[in-house]
C-alpha cells in the first residue's frame, strides 16, 4: 500500500438513476469522473422505475469503471482502493455497484471501503472548497432527504433536525409533476421560477411545533395541490411561472430559515450544502446573502457534483479508510440507514 499522501481511490455510484465512476486522489482531486445518467428512459414514466435502474446499472456499470480509468490515465494496478455508495438507496440499484465493487476487490486483493450515500454528497464539498475542514453545519437536501447535519469530524456527525414526512426535493418534484413538467421536476420547476412572481400565490411555512429544526413539507405540496386543483375545478388558469415561484419560495423559506436558527443556536459560523437540491438558484442565492449579512461562511459544491457522481464518494471514502472502515465480501446494500453511522 502507498502512502496516504497519494492514495488514489476507485469509487463506484449506483443508488438510483446514475451509474458513476471516479478516480480521486487523497479524497480532494479528482483525476476522473464518468455518470451515465438515465433520465431520458425514466422520463417516460415520470419518476424513477427501480427494476429499470438496476437493470441499466447492469449494463452501463463495466463500461463506466473502465472510462473512468481511462480518463485517469491509470490502471487498475495503480490504484490502492476500491470504494462503493452501499446506503441507503434503491436496492437493487445499489446491489449493482456493491457486486461489481466486490467482485474487483476480490480478484485485486484491493481494500474496499463502503460509503454512505449522503456522508458523500457533503464530501462533494471537499472536491470544490479544498481549504473546508470540519467541524461545520451542513444542510443536506435531496429528493429523498433533508437533514440538518453537525459535521464534528469527516467520519463523527450527528442529526440536528430532519423532515418528519416528504423531503424537499421529493415536494419540488410532486408538485412540478402536476403542473405537467418532465422529470426530473425540481430542476424544470427551478427555471420557470426564475421567470415568476413569488408573492403572486400565498403558501404555507409549516413549522414542527416540538422541534424548531425539523422540517415538513406534506402540508405545504398539499396545499399547492389542492390550490391547482381547485383552479382547474373553476375553470380558472393557474400561472405555472407565478406557482413554481411562489411554491419555490415557500420551500426554501423553510430550509433557510431552519438551518439559520441551527447555526445561530449551536454558535457555528461555518456552513455547507449538499445534495441534489443544493443546485436550487434561490437556495444558493438566499443562503449567499443571508451569510453575507451574519458574517458566515458559506461553502456550496460546484453544480456537476450536486448530483450523484462517483467523485464524492472517493472524496468520502479516503476519510472512512483513514479511519478504518473496509469491508470485506459481506458488504450488503442497505435502503436506509442513518448518517451518523
Amino acid at each position: 500500500m502507498k502512502t496516504e499522501k497519494n492514495m488514489k481511490i476507485l469509487a463506484i455510484e449506483s443508488s438510483c438513476d446514475e451509474t458513476a465512476a471516479a478516480v480521486v486522489e487523497n479524497g480532494r482531486n479528482v483525476l476522473s469522473s464518468v455518470v451515465v445518467s438515465q433520465i431520458d428512459e425514466h422520463k417516460l414514466y415520470g419518476g424513477v422505475v427501480p427494476e429499470i435502474a438496476s437493470r441499466r446499472h447492469v449494463e452501463a456499470i463495466t463500461g463506466v469503471v473502465d472510462e473512468a480509468l481511462n480518463q485517469s490515465g491509470l490502471a487498475l494496478s495503480d490504484i490502492d482502493a476500491l470504494a462503493v455508495t452501499y446506503a441507503p438507496g434503491l436496492i437493487g440499484a445499489l446491489l449493482v455497484g456493491i457486486n461489481f465493487a466486490k467482485g474487483l476487490s476480490y480478484a485485486t486483493g484491493l481494500p474496499l471501503i463502503p460509503v454512505h450515500h449522503l456522508r458523500s454528497h457533503i464530501a462533494a464539498n471537499y472536491i470544490t472548497n479544498p481549504s473546508l475542514r470540519p467541524p461545520f453545519l451542513c444542510l443536506v437536501v435531496s429528493g429523498g432527504h433533508s437533514h440538518i447535519v453537525y459535521v464534528e469530524d469527516y467520519t463523527k456527525m450527528k442529526i440536528i433536525g430532519k423532515t418528519r414526512d416528504d423531503a424537499a426535493g421529493e415536494a419540488f418534484d410532486k408538485v412540478a409533476r402536476v403542473i405537467g413538467m418532465p422529470y426530473p421536476g425540481g430542476v424544470n420547476l427551478d427555471k420557470k421560477a426564475e421567470l415568476g412572481n413569488d408573492s403572486a400565490y400565498t403558501m404555507p411555512r409549516p413549522k414542527v411545533a416540538d422541534s424548531p429544526y425539523d422540517f415538513s413539507f406534506s402540508g405545504l405540496k398539499t396545499a399547492a395541490l389542492n390550490l391547482i386543483h381547485n383552479a382547474e375545478q373553476r375553470g380558472e388558469t393557474v400561472s405555472v411561472e407565478d406557482l413554481s415561484a411562489s411554491y419555490r419560495r415557500a420551500v426554501i423559506g423553510c430550509l433557510t430559515d431552519n438551518f439559520i436558527k441551527a447555526a445561530k443556536d449551536l454558535n457555528c459560523s461555518k456552513l455547507v450544502i449538499a445534495g441534489g437540491v443544493s443546485a436550487n438558484t434561490l437556495l444558493r442565492r438566499e443562503l449567499t446573502r443571508i451569510c453575507a449579512e451574519c458574517g458566515y461562511e458559506l461553502y456550496m459544491p460546484e453544480l456537476k457534483y450536486c448530483g450523484d457522481n462517483g467523485a464524492m464518494v472517493g472524496a468520502q471514502a479516503y476519510y472512512e479508510y483513514l479511519n478504518g472502515n473496509t469491508a470485506g465480501l459481506e458488504l450488503n446494500a442497505a435502503a436506509t440507514m442513518s448518517i451518523e453511522g
